[in-house]
């Protein structure tokens, strides 16, 4: 699913799992193509509720930002707006889920269009479970833009990847002239209460963020526990949880924001450091720690200075009720 620009209607055309090329739309990472041969006998691949569709559209008006349009299949569930930004021309909506969480054979497609000069936050209301399987994987692909002037907070909760889960995830942004975008993930290898730690079978990510005048950034994690310890030194080490937050503003002062967010986060409770982007296209804040609760607060840091920075205006709180 594509948006060519953020006033272009958002389109529901679904792409099958049938070719194994790598970076094709709605086509899985070629180490889940495997997967996707295997036969779900609960619910197959397409079935009601499997399939699922989210889509926010944001525009400025005379009052601020509004959401003009919104469309949600399950799992996914909008109730409204919540106007509790700091920022007085923002939209925060939260997204909810009825379902116990993401389970083999979901595909879920998200897309959020932010208009020109808007200022929309999107989170969910919980983590995000991924369930245990036995067969096929489950795959998400977020599609995000922002038009010239605007500015988009995608913040979900954390995603937690239970025993034996496959999962492949990818994210893509593109910003018209003058807009930015704080996006940020956090990852729990398991119900760590329960012992479960990098149980997981298979997890990757991908990010992606362009501009008219081409790729700004890409960035990976790929982890297959049974192909290689994920507590490796090097790799994860002694930490469970991981995430990043990026700041993407190619039209700022990129190696100073950098410098100001590594100040904020290093003295932190988790193992956390800022980098400049290459292409000045933002910042990379990653963070490791033994709590999703240590990596989630050291990220809100990060996101409040960084939204000082831009939009003169601090963070939302983390209160979701």
């Amino acid at each position: 699913m594509a948006t060519d620009s953020p006033d272009a209607p958002a389109s529901r055309d679904r792409a099958v799992d049938s070719a194994t090329a790598e970076g094709a739309p709605g086509v899985p990472h070629p180490a889940f193509a495997a997967y996707a041969d295997e036969p779900v006998p609960q619910a197959p691949v397409g079935a009601p509720g499997k399939d699922g569709v989210l889509e926010l559209r944001f525009s400025a008006a005379a009052d601020g930002t509004a959401l003009v349009s919104d469309y949600a299949t399950v799992p996914f569930h909008v109730s409204g707006t919540l106007g509790h930004d700091p920022h007085p021309d923002a939209e925060t909506v939260f997204v909810q889920s009825p379902t116990g969480g993401v389970a083999q054979g979901d595909r879920h497609d998200v897309t959020v269009a932010v208009g020109p000069e808007a200022v929309a936050h999107v989170s969910t209301g919980s983590s995000t479970k991924v369930q245990s399987m036995d067969r096929n994987y489950a795959r998400a692909e977020t599609t995000l833009s922002v038009g010239a002037g605007g500015h988009l907070d995608y913040v979900p909760e954390p995603t937690i990847l239970h025993a034996d889960a496959r999962y492949c995830r990818e994210t893509s942004l593109h910003l018209a002239p003058g807009a930015t975008a704080v996006l940020s993930e956090v990852v729990v290898p398991g119900r760590l209460a329960r012992g479960e730690r990098f149980d997981f079978e298979r997890y990757f990510s991908r990010v992606t963020a362009e501009s008219a005048d081409g790729r700004l950034l890409e960035d990976t994690a790929h982890l297959a526990p049974a192909d290689g310890d994920p507590t490796a030194p090097g790799v994860l080490g002694e930490f469970a949880v991981f995430g990043t937050t990026f700041v993407v503003a190619p039209d700022r002062d990129t190696a100073a924001m950098s410098d100001a967010l590594h100040g904020v986060v290093a003295p932190g409770d988790a193992r956390a450091g800022a980098t400049e982007l290459p292409n000045g296209a933002g910042v990379a804040v990653r963070a490791l720690g033994d709590r999703a609760e240590t990596v989630r607060a050291t990220f809100h840091d990060a996101w409040n200075h960084a939204r000082q920075a831009l939009l003169d205006a601090p963070a939302p709180s983390g209160r979701k009720y």
